[in-house]
């Protein structure tokens, strides 16, 4: 399986970005971030066919994660961007239907994005 995230880049406190994950297939997918000296966290899921969402409570209100399976992709629009949202953002691909906040449940994972937000 292949993923190839990208969309990351550096804007001001207030901003947004949009991230997009293209797939090789059809799966469940997740957004996680890292932080330098931080453990890999979750961001969003969202199930294989787009009905199920999940956010974390950091984020909700200011993110949404959305798919468009006819090109098997998965974006992340990310609003009011402040700079503890600044990570490597990577895109993870889940075997199965239902999609996961941990990050123990994903199969595959791409590359990573950098955002970096300003204050």
């Amino acid at each position: 399986v292949q993923l190839q995230a990208s969309g990351g880049g550096l804007v001001q406190a207030g901003g947004f970005l949009r991230l997009s994950c293209a797939a090789s297939g059809r799966y469940a997918m997740g957004w996680f971030r890292q932080a330098p000296g931080r453990e890999r966290e979750f961001v969003a899921a969202i199930s294989r066919s787009g009905a199920g969402t999940v956010y974390a409570d950091s984020v909700k209100g200011r993110f949404t994660i959305s798919r468009d399976n006819a090109k098997n992709t998965v974006y992340l629009q990310m609003n009011s961007l402040k700079p503890e949202d600044t990570a490597v953002y990577y895109c993870a691909a889940k075997i199965g239907a239902y999609s996961s906040s941990h990050v123990s449940d994903y199969d595959f994972w791409g590359q990573g994005t950098q955002v970096t937000v300003s204050s």
